[in-house]
């Protein structure tokens, strides 16, 4: 049966949806918050968040992380800051603009009353984080330090210099900690969860490996909660953690969870360029650089002398010529889009004329290296370690990479998707972030739904949710357990000659042509006939050393890369049906006569939603159309 795509959004003065809707929803009582169990996949930013505040609540809650410890979360990874409508600079922010600005910067492509929560919540988070004593900058005076990030016309984005992400996971970690050790959250490392486990059409448990022995494990619960991140690494090389991956959401999309947008996938313009094949990963230089250093190319073509030779009368500070309104600071996939032409005009900065400079050496002399280095000091650190350069001295060299995850499972106001009882956080839904995410929004996502959304949504569920007692050996339990035994048989039962590493790199490659910064009809359409090639190829030539019961990275790898195989062709599919450009969907065939993205708001002010195909049918494609009551659909401006 088909489900329906009911956002279940609340109706009435948009400002006062969320306290309304809270406040309708039924509340679970302490006593019998005791008899509820609650499974956590992730321990992240939303994961940790969750499972904290719903044990501080008094559920039982278990969690599961495939790392060794939360704090290795690529959540850390998040440098530049975190936004919350504080207003504190005195320059016209508000809970009003900051919805404003994310709902255009994700251009039109997300649920209105979600973002208008989000920016509601935004101001709580830095309150909580604060208590919890993450180290925000400060100003001399001791007040919280702001700075401005893409998109913004005010400095709403609170930092810990580079950290921010890593230090706003330590306290978050600190309160699941304390849960831990007080018996209120059950913490199981290093396992990786392989399916869903569905009873009489809700979600309650998972099936998960154990990494280090290979042990399959069965986990029931009166819900499921998934917190897993978002899946840019399906492109091979990426800003994410090298074992960050889409297996949770999609082995839950293929038990009938709908996936929603997921071509939407955002290219951070601020990456160090891929320095050749060897590389695994690609690193992030934080997009608050751009709030001091400014973004340039040679005016000439193939100059290929150093930047500091270059004099300033032969530059081309393009994205200030381009978008003089918001300049360095236009949101990511404009910023992207500007790097990727210069460099296809043959303008491009260092080997290969892969990337463009982030000058920051006029910022140094004006403000002083001290001043620079207090604000972005171990970004410096990590470049200099990389490249052997001092950003001080010589101009950065940056190019775009995937980097983040708009779309993910498709969820309703309550953060349910399809599946009653599955409840997706973060990144790895799609609800808050449109077609692109402005920067230092992720962070208040994950936070907002873990620590505000989720503890009373997740009560309404339970109160009405007639649940009958599920054993961890009921037969739903043994079927998925017995699906996943003989998943992992086939792959170790491959006898090729070609490794899961060797067909992801393929894949990253057809995927970056087709369905990267730029997209068209033709590319894409042979694109999926490529990935589904790939995908035969995988199935008949890959080779698994080793066995299942014991530590076997080759055999994590080969799982993920199969279902990133499969997530690859439904991202080109969703790219193809999109007949219009929007954020960091970008078709060539909709297009101004400038080179800016045209959207079509007649036809694709929705979202676009997937159910898994059946055996020898085409994925079915769902629509919710968007309804936007406060802010008229119109074109974006940052010039």
């Amino acid at each position: 049966m088909t489900p329906s795509l009911a956002a279940h959004a609340p109706s009435g003065p948009l400002a006062t949806r969320w306290e309304r809707h809270r406040d309708a929803l039924a509340l679970v009582g302490p006593a019998r918050r005791r008899l509820h169990s609650v499974l956590v996949v992730g321990a992240g930013l939303a994961g940790a968040s969750a499972a904290a505040t719903l044990s501080e609540l008094g559920y039982r809650v278990r969690c599961l992380v495939f790392h060794d410890s939360p704090r290795r979360a690529h959540s850390v990874a998040a440098q530049g800051g975190i936004n919350a409508a504080k207003g504190y600079q005195n320059d016209g922010d508000s809970v009003e603009r900051l919805f404003h600005d994310t709902l255009e910067g994700g251009d039109f492509r997300s649920r209105e009353a979600n973002v208008h929560r989000l920016a509601e919540l935004s101001t709580r988070i830095i309150d909580h984080a604060v208590a919890q004593g993450v180290p925000f900058a400060r100003e001399y005076g001791g007040h919280l330090a702001n700075r401005s990030f893409g998109g913004a016309l005010v400095s709403r984005t609170f930092y810990a210099r580079g950290q921010t992400g890593q230090q706003l996971l330590l306290g978050a970690y600190g309160a699941l900690a304390k849960e831990q050790a007080m018996g209120g959250v059950t913490l199981l490392p290093r396992r990786e969860m392989l399916d869903l486990i569905v009873v009489d059409g809700r979600a309650r448990g998972v099936v998960a490996r154990d990494l280090v022995s290979g042990t399959l494990e069965a986990h029931v619960a009166d819900t499921v909660v998934l917190a897993t991140g978002g899946y840019a690494n399906v492109y091979f090389l990426s800003t994410n953690a090298k074992a960050s991956n889409a297996t949770a959401i999609w082995r839950a999309h293929r038990r009938g969870a709908a996936f929603a947008n997921p071509g939407f996938v955002q290219f951070h313009p601020t990456c160090l360029p891929a320095a050749g094949e060897h590389q695994a990963k690609l690193t992030l230089m934080s997009e608050s650089l751009r709030n001091d250093g400014r973004l340039w190319v040679p005016l000439r073509a193939g100059d290929d002398r150093r930047p500091e030779a270059i004099p300033e009368a032969e530059r081309d500070y393009f994205l200030e010529r381009r978008y003089p309104r918001f300049g360095n600071l236009v949101p990511r996939d404009l910023g992207s889009r500007a790097c990727k032409a210069m460099c296809d005009e043959g303008r491009g900065a260092g080997p290969g004329g892969r990337g463009v400079y982030l000058d920051l050496t006029e910022a140094a002399r004006r403000l002083g290296a001290d001043v620079l280095r207090e604000r972005y000091g171990n970004l410096f650190e990590l470049y200099e370690h990389i490249t052997g350069d001092d950003p001080l001295r010589s101009a950065m060299r940056i190019a775009p990479a995937a980097h983040y995850s708009m779309g993910g499972l498709w969820v309703d106001y309550d953060l349910m998707s399809t599946i009653p009882g599955l409840f997706v956080i973060g990144e790895a839904n799609f609800s808050d972030q449109g077609a692109n995410r402005l920067g230092a929004s992720a962070l208040m996502q994950g936070l907002a739904d873990g620590y505000f959304i989720l503890p009373y949504t997740l009560a309404g569920y339970l109160d009405g949710a007639q649940l009958a007692a599920v054993a961890e050996d009921g037969p739903e339990a043994r079927g998925a357990l017995a699906d996943v035994r003989a998943r992992i048989g086939r792959l170790l039962g491959l006898a090729g000659r070609r490794t899961a590493t060797d067909f992801h790199r393929a894949l990253g490659r057809v995927m970056w042509e087709a369905c990267g910064i730029e997209r068209s009809r033709e590319g894409l359409a042979k694109a999926i006939d490529e990935v589904a090639a790939l995908r035969e190829a995988f199935w008949q030539d890959l080779t698994v050393p080793g066995e299942t019961g014991e530590l076997n990275q080759e055999l994590e790898r080969a799982g993920r890369v199969a279902d990133f195989l499969e997530l690859g062709e439904l991202m080109c599919r969703d790219a193809l049906a999109r007949e219009e450009s929007c954020g960091c969907h970008f078709r060539v065939e909709h297009q101004t006569a400038g080179g800016e993205a045209r959207r079509d708001d007649e036809r694709f002010a929705h979202v676009a939603a997937w159910m898994p195909a059946a055996p020898g049918r085409a994925p079915e494609r769902l629509v919710e159309p968007l309804e936007f009551e406060s802010l008229a659909l119109r074109e974006r401006s940052y010039r």
